[in-house]
């Protein structure tokens, strides 16, 4: 059987590829991840650690105060007939090492200068532990430079002596004199600091241990800090675990054992809140002129002109002189006032409602206000009801 044989005709195109349609899993999925990329780009809110927002109730520093002699200065010392008291301080301490001064001599002393010695004794510190002191001049010694404080007790607000300071000090200030009176002084000669200058007798009692709550107290009081704040501990301990006392102070309550209350201590100052944003607030220093603005100020609507005045007096001479014919006629000097007014800056611009900070910033340099005048315009917002924050005045 003969064979037919067929002779192809020309190729036809291939059909147009369709676009691959996205199945519901892989449409779905890769919008998952869409949405999680942006989530981690998106800026985070701001959590803080409760160490930093709040202390422990009874864990606190305890300041201290004494009175002492430095001695060893080249002759800065204070000048003992101004300062009577350093001779005395400086007899009784002599008497008490067994050197008698006949009442009738007074010392004329150069190098001993009398101080006052502060220093804060941190929470939990135990004796024997060291502690910084500064020491400052109460006397008219010139410079502490080059001193030795002598032993000194420091004691607390119950007059009890909490820790002996002693030790030699460092100067941060030079100062010179010359025998004409000038004098040139860099810092603060009169005032030295010695680092671990005391050493600590006394430890001061705590309420750390004591109870079946420990109390955590905000730097600001905040209710809505306070309020995520038992929200957060209740999470991490069990609910209950914290409750609010006021818009200050958080009860959490802590095991009894010492060991098992310290280590949930550290777990709680470790935990992180969003804290509550600041109020609104205006903050003005009239003796400097500084202002800050909060970030939550805002204005309502309102138009602000603000001009300065400037008066400018002008005082000239002028020349009278007589006619050529007249007789008797005298040359007359005669006084001649040019009062000028001028008024600058008084443009005009308006904020728009709820305006926010940094068009309120824009529009003042806008109108070029100097720092006394923007005080005068936020005084004036507010006395219009116009300005939607707490105006303080410092």
């Amino acid at each position: 059987m003969d064979s037919i044989e067929t002779k192809a005709g020309p190729e036809s195109p291939e059909p147009a590829k369709k676009p691959r349609e996205l199945d519901g899993p892989t449409f779905w999925g890769g919008l998952a991840w869409l949405i999680i990329a942006l989530l981690c780009l998106a800026p985070s809110a701001r959590a803080e650690r409760i160490k930093d927002l709040a202390q422990v109730g009874g864990v606190r520093s305890n300041p201290l105060v004494g009175y002492g002699l430095v001695v060893g200065l080249d002759g800065t010392g204070d000048r003992t007939s101004q300062a009577p008291f350093t001779v005395q301080s400086l007899k009784n301490m002599l008497g008490e090492l067994g050197v008698n001064i006949p009442p009738n001599v007074n010392p004329q002393l150069k190098n001993v200068a009398a101080v006052a010695i502060h220093a804060d004794l941190p929470a939990f510190a135990k004796p024997g532990q060291p502690i910084d002191i500064t020491v400052s001049s109460i006397g008219n010694a010139s410079s502490l430079r080059g001193g030795s404080l002598l032993m000194a007790p420091l004691r607390g607000a119950d007059g009890e002596v909490y820790a002996i300071a002693q030790g030699n000090l460092v100067v941060g200030g030079f100062g010179a004199q010359g025998r004409d009176g000038s004098r040139i002084s860099v810092n603060t000669p009169s005032v030295g600091r010695i680092p671990n200058g005391a050493t600590v007798e006394r430890a001061v009692p705590d309420a750390f241990g004591g109870g079946d709550t420990i109390t955590l107290n905000l730097h600001q009081a905040d209710f809505t800090t306070v309020s995520r704040m038992v929200t957060a501990l209740d999470q991490s301990f069990g609910a209950g675990s914290a409750y609010a006392v006021d818009a200050v102070t958080v009860a959490v309550r802590a095991p009894a054992d010492q060991n098992a209350r310290i280590g949930f201590m550290a777990r709680v100052e470790s935990l992180e809140l969003t804290p509550g944003t600041a109020a609104a607030k205006v903050i003005v220093n009239a003796r400097t002129g500084t202002v800050v603005i909060g970030s939550q100020v805002k204005v309502m609507p309102a138009a602000v002109t603000h001009g300065s005045l400037t008066v400018s007096i002008t005082e000239s001479i002028d020349v009278s002189q007589p006619n050529e014919f007249s007789r008797g006629g005298q040359t007359v000097v005669t006084p001649h006032s040019s009062v000028a007014v001028t008024t600058e800056g008084n443009r005009m611009f308006k904020f728009e409602g709820g305006t926010t900070l940094d068009e309120i910033v824009r529009a003042v340099n806008e109108v070029g206000a100097a720092p006394g005048d923007l005080i005068a315009i936020l005084e004036a917002l507010k006395q219009a009801g116009a300005l939607r924050a707490e105006l303080e005045v410092i």
